[in-house]
């Protein structure tokens, strides 16, 4: 395969070797106007080269001129008609291509140069990239309009799941972007190959509007396989809303930007087996229900400890069956004692007042157990500092989020996920 495209048109000695260094000189088709050769004076080199086949997706368009400048460079798909957008340095000498091709795709480059005299050359080049053996997608995004609602709390993750495994991670990870109104710091953390989450070093700033643009379409997961598509979610994060529930106080507080709202007595898991504890650290709300039906997660009906129980308004926080909900039973312990399974019992109108004015996202911290939540366990994403938070990380390391802009996307594409892999096992 050529590496590279030149336009050779009487250029110094010193410019030509520096455009030989990079490849194979390839005369190919040019357009112009001036008297002859020997007054031109700018050459443009194309990678990859004239012809080239089997081409990488990933691997990006590059265009240089010697002797000149580049006027415009256009790449274009000679099947879909989509432009590939492009950066072009401040001298005007070298442009690259922002993001990867579509696999099985023909490409046009079309370049106009314009040497010191003025004299304009157009150099035209075609190659084609090597077709997929497989595609992957994204099949849930979080936050999503009907199961978080679009305004969410500022602990609040962007959770992705794909439908294949992504064993190229690094490149899924570059091509996933955070746009945000207010900067801020965050990194991308594989839970496994096929979740990735991303979240802020410190909670969102309130009142902060995010956009996700995936860049995934052409983007290499594995061998042979590239995205099929691109996605894009807009989202907003709500007031700051904490709520911290001491299991040894039994009382929970509830902050809105920094002042208390409300205190609310609670009556937490009882202990004894370590099942009945209730998981200590830093919860999300997962959901809001109005009804939920509570069964025992280990024990069927007919079994020793087997339960049923319906209860109202209650407000998710893991994934091994915890809420805080309604719990007329227990009135008389909240404040006082634990006596639940595992969930944070309050009184059926403080229940009603905390999901109503709870956001999904929303930080809820329990102390005092001496159970601890898993990171995976729901939206444990809290649960690990920093540097832990980094290790599972791609490109290990975090970046600040980019200012709200409009990103070409190949497909604005946001699928309607039934929030599937949201699995519910429910104690009280």
């Amino acid at each position: 395969m050529r590496d590279l495209e030149i336009r050779v048109i009487a250029v110094g000695t010193g410019a030509l070797a520096l455009l030989l260094a990079g490849g194979c000189a390839n005369l190919g088709t040019e357009k112009g106007q001036g008297t002859s050769a020997s007054r031109q004076d700018v050459a443009v080199s194309v990678s990859p080269g004239d012809g080239a086949a089997q081409v990488a997706p990933e691997l990006p368009v590059t265009v240089g001129a010697v002797g000149g400048a580049l006027r415009s460079v256009t790449v274009r798909a000679t099947t879909r008609g989509t432009v590939v957008q492009g950066v072009l340095s401040a001298d005007r000498t070298q442009w690259r291509s922002k993001r990867a091709m579509a696999p099985g795709e023909s490409y046009e480059v079309t370049v106009v140069a314009v040497g010191p005299s003025g004299d304009t050359r157009q150099v035209s080049s075609r190659f084609s990239t090597v077709r997929a053996t497989q595609t992957y997608a994204v099949e849930t995004i979080l936050p999503h309009k009907e199961l978080t609602g679009l305004t969410v709390g500022i602990g609040m993750p962007i959770m992705l799941t794909f439908d294949h495994p992504i064993t190229d991670r690094v490149s899924v990870e570059r091509n996933l972007l955070v746009q945000s109104s207010k900067p801020v710091e965050g990194a991308w953390h594989w839970f496994d190959d096929k979740s990735v989450s991303f979240r802020p070093k410190r909670y969102w700033p309130a009142h902060t509007k995010v956009k996700l643009v995936a860049q995934l379409a052409g983007v290499r997961g594995g061998p042979g396989m590239y995205g099929a598509q691109d996605y894009v979610r807009e989202f907003e994060i709500g007031r700051a809303q904490i709520s911290t529930a001491d299991v040894t106080s039994h009382q929970m507080t509830v902050e809105r930007d920094g002042k208390v709202i409300r205190t609310v007595p609670l009556s937490a898991g009882r202990g004894g087996d370590w099942k009945y504890h209730t998981t200590n650290g830093v919860h999300l709300a997962m959901s809001r229900e109005d009804v939920t039906t509570m069964t025992s997660p280990d024990a069927g009906p007919g079994s020793p400890g087997y339960y049923s129980m319906t209860v109202y308004d209650t407000v998710r926080i893991s994934n091994s069956g915890e809420y805080v909900h309604g719990a007329p039973w227990s009135v008389g312990s909240q404040g006082n004692s634990n006596v639940s399974h595992g969930c944070i019992n309050v009184s059926p109108e403080n229940a009603k007042w905390f999901k109503e004015t709870t956001l999904i996202g929303d930080p809820i911290i329990v102390s005092g157990s001496p159970r601890p939540l898993e990171p995976a366990n729901g939206w444990g994403h809290w649960q690990e500092s920093w540097p832990q938070w980094l290790r599972w990380s791609g490109l290990r390391s975090g970046f600040t989020t980019e200012a709200l802009s409009a990103v070409p996307v190949t497909d604005h594409l946001v699928k309607q996920d039934g929030g599937k892999d949201h699995k519910k096992t429910t104690t009280s």
